[in-house]
């Protein structure tokens, strides 16, 4: 059975992810890409789908974790009665091949440490070929994947396993490093584990050094910012949303989905977190990224495209996989990336005005490409979609993707009115006025004193927390208080923020997920905006108190439990922590720097 996500640490190499538990097992990780097959999906299942645990032969008595500061490089203190020792796992970044380095470093006593590889590839399914190199390394290989465990010490085969076992005393280092390959190729030769430590760490405090957001929340913002930089595809600039699928919103529930991919509606906050701590060229990757995405017919644009822009995400069940703690169908794939959902709209304007107005650099075809999304948006912004969560119960006049149609066309406005940029800036004006004025009189309902889910219902969403931080209204507004009170009223699950009442929303699920931490960020910034700012620290720091013991989030925290879940750490969740403790920090305008000076009456 997996452990609880909190007991996981990430590793990767900024193409792909694992993720290692306190037991030393990896129990997930998919190569060669973030979305490419599993070999290891125990996390998923069990043992037989797939891992690789380096620990002591003996009991464990006691464990402690950390990452060196400002790097991915995972420490993990194991001791048993007779001795202790340190393992410290890392990816270096790629040169001829993918690694995973595992050292064992003896501290105290003596220890026998054991390596149990079990492959399994294609998401826990295929048995692999197991046999010895002419080196005497253990390889598998499994169509066009193969796996080679480079130890000081052979790993007899049997049962589907290579297991080798060591003492290591103190003071003494021994290295595992598993390296993957196309099984065309020869087997690859074997790193320097030692030189490989020194440059992986070189290379992550040389990056996390260069951020500029300094203050009481450093150390959370620089762990935000490396796992964010973690889950960049390198190649490309694209961030994927997380390394994983299937991790339930609700523990033995069915609403849990494939997380692998970059989303549209990430990309202002994201853009905002990397320019905000110093780190342009990342944000230029994203930007950029954003741009090759998009591009083409703006009827064909998607609201998540594959670390490389794909189109193609066609979701289907692995049903051989029992799921995490029984959470099932484990859905490869997600078939929103097909959903209309218009707030994506007003995600990819406003990403490009903050581009802009922040001196990236910029083109003529990014601006035609802007106009010709927003041509296109002119024609749907009135029909229905799926909203922001993706709903699976049919679609609906969401007022937050209203709200995020209105943002485009100020932006648009906002590109003639600063930059001097060609476009019908009366004919945006008069749409802008038109779309505000609209969402006033159906998204608002005054016998609440909130704005609400869809034209006409009764129902909360935690979204529209969202309304002063894009500048549609200003924080003092009674519309916007009145929200905020509406979701302090009804969407709190023990302090927590729920994005909606599933028990009321007709989603296409059965109820029940946890609090979605981005949302609780939000209240947060919306404390902070109203002159809250006891309540927004208290908070925040709730909030980063629900952090494992190396600084990582998932997408949402059941407060009944008492337990993180959904995908695991998802990027979404760290960079709302960064974007509050930057606001925090400031204590200016940095949850509605994305409104600037917007014309809150339309």
């Amino acid at each position: 059975m997996p452990l609880r996500l909190e007991d996981y640490a990430l590793l990767g190499d900024c193409e792909t992810a694992a993720l290692v538990g306190r037991n030393g097992s990896i129990d997930w990780l998919c190569w060669p890409r973030f979305d490419s097959d599993a070999c290891f999906a125990a996390l998923l299942g069990g043992p037989e789908h797939g891992h690789w645990q380096v620990a002591p032969a003996d009991p464990v008595v006691r464990v402690s974790r950390r990452y060196r500061p400002g790097t991915l490089i995972l420490e993990t203190d194991l001791d048993t009665a007779g001795g202790g020792v340190t393992l410290v796992d890392f990816m270096p970044l790629r040169g001829a091949a993918s690694d995973i380095v595992r050292l064992v470093v003896g501290r105290h006593g003596r220890v026998t440490v054991r390596s149990t590889l079990r492959p399994r590839f294609g998401y826990g399914r295929v048995d692999p070929w197991l046999s010895h190199t002419a080196e005497g390394d253990a390889c598998a290989v499994a169509g066009p994947d193969m796996l080679v465990l480079h130890a000081p010490v052979r790993h007899s085969i049997a049962d589907g396993a290579a297991v080798g076992e060591l003492t290591v005393a103190a003071g003494e280092r021994a290295a595992f490093v598993l390296t993957y390959a196309p099984s065309h190729q020869r087997p690859p030769k074997a790193i320097d584990a030692e030189a490989a430590l020194t440059d992986t760490e070189d290379f992550w405090r040389g990056w996390s050094g260069r951020c500029t957001n300094r203050g009481p929340w450093t150390d959370a913002v620089t762990g935000s910012l490396v796992t964010l930089k973690a889950l960049t595809y390198r190649p490309t600039g694209g961030i994927a949303a997380a390394p994983t699928t299937s991790l339930p919103e609700r523990l033995g529930g069915v609403r849990n989905w494939d997380y692998r991919f970059c989303w549209l509606r990430d990309a202002t906050f994201t853009l905002l977190a990397l320019m905000n701590a110093g780190y342009t060229d990342e944000a230029r990757s994203w930007r950029n990224w954003l741009l090759r995405a998009v591009a083409g017919n703006p009827q064909q644009m998607q609201i998540m495209y594959g670390l490389a822009g794909e189109r193609r995400l066609i979701e289907w069940e692995a049903d051989w996989l029992p799921g995490y703690e029984g959470s099932r169908p484990v859905r490869i794939g997600n078939a929103a990336a097909h959903q209309s959902q218009w707030d994506v709209f007003g995600e990819v304007m406003d990403a490009l005005h903050q581009a802009r107005e922040s001196g990236l650099d910029d083109s003529e075809a990014g601006w035609h490409l802007q106009r010709v999304l927003m041509d296109h948006l002119e024609s749907v912004w009135e029909e229905p979609d799926e909203g922001i969560w993706e709903t699976r119960g049919g679609p609906e006049h969401f007022t937050y993707s209203k709200v995020m149609a209105w943002v485009a066309l100020d932006r648009a406005v906002k590109g003639i009115e600063h930059f001097g940029l060609d476009g019908p800036l009366d004919r945006w004006r008069a749409l802008r006025h038109r779309i505000h004025a609209q969402v006033c009189e159906h998204g608002f309902n005054p016998d609440l004193g909130s704005f609400v889910q869809s034209y006409g219902s009764r129902r909360l969403d935690a979204a529209l927390l969202l309304v002063p931080l894009v500048g549609f209204l200003p924080p003092g507004d009674p519309r916007v208080r009145g929200t905020v009170d509406a979701v302090e009223r009804h969407l709190l699950a023990d302090g927590l923020v729920l994005r909606y009442d599933s028990e009321r929303t007709d989603d296409g699920l059965p109820a029940g997920e946890g609090a979605f931490l981005a949302c609780s960020f939000w209240l947060a910034d919306n404390y902070l905006l109203q002159g809250r700012q006891g309540d927004s620290v208290r908070l925040f720091r709730r909030l980063l108190a629900l952090r494992n013991d190396v600084g990582l989030l998932a997408e949402e925290y059941d407060p009944v439990a008492r337990r993180q879940v959904g995908n695991f750490p998802q990027a979404f969740s760290h960079i709302a922590l960064i974007n509050t403790a930057q606001a925090l920090t400031t204590l200016c305008a940095g949850p509605h720097q994305r409104a600037g000076e917007s014309d809150a009456a339309g």
